[in-house]
């Protein structure tokens, strides 16, 4: 009779087990392989190795891109507003913002969780040696900007070490 009291209990602790492992699985987050990666739009001169690079970058960093090549990035930064002091190597499309040049996928993250009212993008003007797709070394600071219609800018994100 005891045997049998055993047994059931080693049933119940067999199907309990089993029961917390399934919701274990459910609810552990999914590995970042499988995890939906973010499109963005991207402009960019067919000849540019670092806009390559960055393309790279971005893939690496939980990005999907999906890429362009112009000869006419003129027509591309008249589209989408961009006044010529800001310029970059290459231009960005992503939420409805204008990322432009070596912008890091942190700044854009950020640029994308906060949605700041009257944005139209960011900018690292030129082409900083320190950031990404760049990435010279001894590591160089470089400012992010954000820019509004009028092309009025302020800092987003100081970037001074590596």
């Amino acid at each position: 009779m005891t045997h049998g009291n055993d047994e059931s209990m080693t049933r119940r602790s067999l199907l309990g087990g089993i029961a917390s492992a399934a919701v274990a699985l459910l609810l552990r987050p999914a590995p970042a392989a499988a995890q939906d990666k973010t499109p963005i739009v991207i402009y960019k001169d067919p000849n540019c190795g670092c806009c390559h690079q960055w393309v790279d970058y971005l893939k690496a960093n939980g990005f999907t891109p999906s890429v362009t090549d112009t000869g006419n990035m003129g027509a591309i930064r008249t589209r989408y507003k961009i006044p010529s002091s800001l310029t970059s190597c290459h231009t960005g499309v992503i939420g409805g913002y204008v990322i432009e040049g070596h912008i890091p996928a942190a700044d854009i993250r950020k640029l994308l969780a906060q949605k700041p009212k009257g944005v139209v993008g960011l900018t690292i003007p030129r082409m900083p040696a320190s950031a990404p797709g760049m990435d010279q070394t001894p590591f160089q600071p470089y400012t992010v900007l954000a820019f509004d219609a009028a092309g009025k800018t302020t800092v987003f994100a100081r970037h001074d070490k590596a």
